[in-house]
């Protein structure tokens, strides 16, 4: 099946000159959502894996579906103040300014080997902070996947950087 065909791209949004890859549409569509998160597993199906953690908001979608595809416990990595219990917060840079997203104190345990999902990396910035907030948890981040790369944007190869293995269904290039 051709995810790319299942995903919606807006243009011009949410500014001029953006191609918005939007997968509510693939989310949406049955089929292509079983077939994304099939393909999301299949990479790390031998894998040792304790704990799958999704980024708000569709990494919950995504995340949620390949966490019970592989029997395991899942975590959201929420944005600050969402989180009604004691958290750990990660603050990381933004193109015009900083952002924080946190996990409870309590959702990892210490060894815990984590898979890391989200729908899109761009320039990987909130996987980076993710990635970074989970080993502070006391996990070993064993890889992180995607729907979506946008390679030219250089997200994955950053994630890679930090030794994290990458994995993405469709890539859009020169974005």
């Amino acid at each position: 099946m051709d995810l790319k065909a299942a995903i919606r791209t807006i243009p011009d949004y949410p500014k001029p000159g953006i191609m918005f890859r939007d997968v509510t549409t693939l989310i949406g569509d049955a089929r292509a959502f079983r077939v994304a998160v099939d393909r999301m597993v299949q990479p790390w199906a031998g894998a040792k894996i304790d704990r799958v953690a999704g980024t708000e908001a569709r990494g919950f979608i995504l995340g949620g579906a390949v966490a019970h595809q592989l029997s395991v416990g899942f975590t959201p990595v929420r944005k600050r103040g969402k989180l009604p219990h004691r958290t750990l917060i990660e603050e990381y840079e933004l193109e015009y300014g900083q952002d924080a997203i946190e996990i409870h104190v309590d959702a990892i345990s210490e060894g815990d080997r984590v898979l890391l999902v989200d729908d899109l990396i761009a320039t990987g910035g909130t996987a980076e902070a993710s990635i970074k907030l989970l080993q502070r948890a006391g996990a070993t981040v064993v890889g992180a996947a995607f729907v979506i790369d946008l390679p030219d944007l250089g997200g994955a190869k950053r994630i890679e950087d930090l030794g994290v293995p990458v994995s993405s269904l469709v890539q859009y290039e020169g974005e």
